[in-house]
């Protein structure tokens, strides 16, 4: 289950935790869930609800219950569903283990200033724990705003947290009651989600250990209640190489920032994995399947999973090739390079043929492994492969008189190959040609060649163009030349 804040977009530590929920509940064969908090209106951000589910969906693991796609347990979105709040809370209330709270804003900065002064930590004094019904009863008739507070026991048990062990945390002895219902009718985490996961019969819950002190809380929550909890694994953190913390204030660090720049979902889900723990292997390269059958969350260990996104182009790389090399994955990569060269060189593309499926799958099959994202091969230094040149030919006779021998001698040899054409084949020959040009330099002749395939001054070797270009691209783009 994941219970995800609507106060940004999808992050890096975000998406681990929905990864490592989706991957328990496939292993288990249960549901994955999303429950989107909106209950602290002033930090709700626009978009925020669709882009969590887009970056989800985008990433392969797509909850099975969400506000988008509905379940039995709607509705998912907890500013809809303040009515089951409310009756929770006079359900404590009428029990005596929750209570109407009337200290004003003023008086609770003064506390906390106050224990400020004398180097303590913060906390509420409980004065409201003590009110009589009649008090309660004369300040509900006078009008004065309140708030709810849960009240704290001394008695917490213990609880074996799948990946902590067993943990206790006396939350009475260092915090005052907490505030589980507002003046404005929304609830607090701490209400909210355990309500939320007792009707929604959640059975397991993975999230941050930034909550595991919480839990205790969470635990008299439920024992007030007389609800059974769910079993809690709390995660160690995802911290970047240097142990720092991830921040949302790097803009590098949300995952629609690495779709938008072309990275694979699989890469980004194979980095934030292999930096941690959980799985009997701890090798890059997993698909999400992979993932799932070695996972046992009794790996996972309490250390910090140190991320280095250095590595990620590496990892994106070992994906590409895995989807080029998969011929059920192929078509798709091939479909998605086809719209970047649209996207980029458009209104260039003169001759079409540079689209054609057999073209693109054969570019992709030669540059597989030297590439890092996809729209690499539509940067400027392959925009070769893509729009045929339009070289004056003033521009090559001032290079050479020789240029129609050149390129009658080129075509000859390229239509004469009765094997595929391989960069050091070619190398040799075009050697070979040169000795039968008598008033052209070897290094001119590359030059005009270069022209004729590319319109550049500077790029790969011309036999390596050419291989990429293939023997029929090679050839016409020579005879344009020849033409011009």
């Amino acid at each position: 289950m994941l219970s995800s804040p609507l106060s940004g977009f999808l992050h890096l530590g975000g998406l681990r935790t929905a990864l490592y929920n989706y991957i328990f509940a496939k292993k288990h064969g249960g549901s994955f869930i999303l429950r989107l908090e909106d209950t602290d209106q002033s930090r709700v951000v626009p978009g925020a609800a669709e882009g969590i589910e887009d970056m989800l969906e985008w990433a392969g693991i797509p909850p099975d219950e969400s506000p988008r796609r509905g379940g039995p347990a709607g509705p998912y979105q907890q500013s809809r569903r303040l009515e089951l709040y409310t009756k929770a809370c006079d359900v404590l209330v009428e029990k005596g283990a929750a209570y109407r709270c009337f200290c004003t804003p003023q008086r609770l900065e003064l506390l906390k200033k106050e224990a400020l002064r004398s180097r303590q930590v913060p906390r509420y004094d409980n004065r409201c724990r003590h009110l009589t019904a009649k008090q309660v009863a004369e300040k509900l008739s006078q009008g004065s705003e309140w708030v709810i507070r849960f009240r704290l026991e001394g008695d917490v048990e213990p609880f074996n947290d799948l990946v902590y062990g067993w943990t206790r945390h006396e939350v009475a002895s260092v915090e005052g009651d907490p505030v589980i219902l507002k003046g404005d009718g929304f609830p607090t985490y701490h209400l909210a989600n355990v309500v939320d996961d007792h009707h929604m019969e959640i059975s397991h819950v993975l999230r941050g250990t930034e909550w595991l002190t919480s839990t205790s809380k969470h635990l008299l929550l439920y024992r007030a209640f007389g609800w059974d909890p769910p079993q809690f694994a709390h995660l160690p953190l995802l911290l970047n190489r240097d142990g720092t913390k991830l921040s949302k204030r790097q803009g590098d660090i949300f995952v629609e920032r690495f779709a938008q720049d072309g990275y694979l979902p699989e890469a980004l889900l194979d980095i934030i994995t292999t930096c941690g723990s959980g799985f009997t292997g701890n090798q890059g390269g997993r698909t999400l399947e992979q993932l799932i059958s070695e996972f046992n969350v009794g790996r996972i260990t309490t250390h910090s999973a140190l991320l280095d996104l250095d590595k990620l182009p590496e990892f994106n790389r070992t994906h590409l090739v895995r989807r080029i090399e998969d011929e059920r994955l192929r078509p798709k990569v091939v479909g998605e390079l086809q719209a970047l060269v649209e996207q980029a060189y458009g209104e260039q593309l003169v001759d079409r043929q540079v689209l054609e499926k057999d073209y693109v799958e054969r570019v992709l099959l030669l540059w597989k492994g030297r590439i890092s994202l996809l729209k690499s091969l539509v940067s400027p230094s392959y925009s070769y492969l893509w729009v045929r040149p339009s070289v004056p030919r003033e521009q090559l006779q001032a290079l050479s008189a020789e240029v129609d021998e050149i390129g009658r001698l080129v075509l000859g040899l390229v239509e004469g190959q009765a094997t595929a054409l391989t960069t050091e084949g070619l190398s040799q020959d075009l050697k070979g040609l040169q000795e039968r040009i008598k008033g052209t330099k070897y290094s001119t002749m590359m030059k005009i060649l270069r022209l004729a395939l590319s319109g550049q001054q500077q790029g790969p070797s011309i036999a390596e163009m050419m291989v990429s270009l293939g023997p029929r691209e090679a050839c016409e783009r020579i005879r344009k030349m020849l033409s011009s």
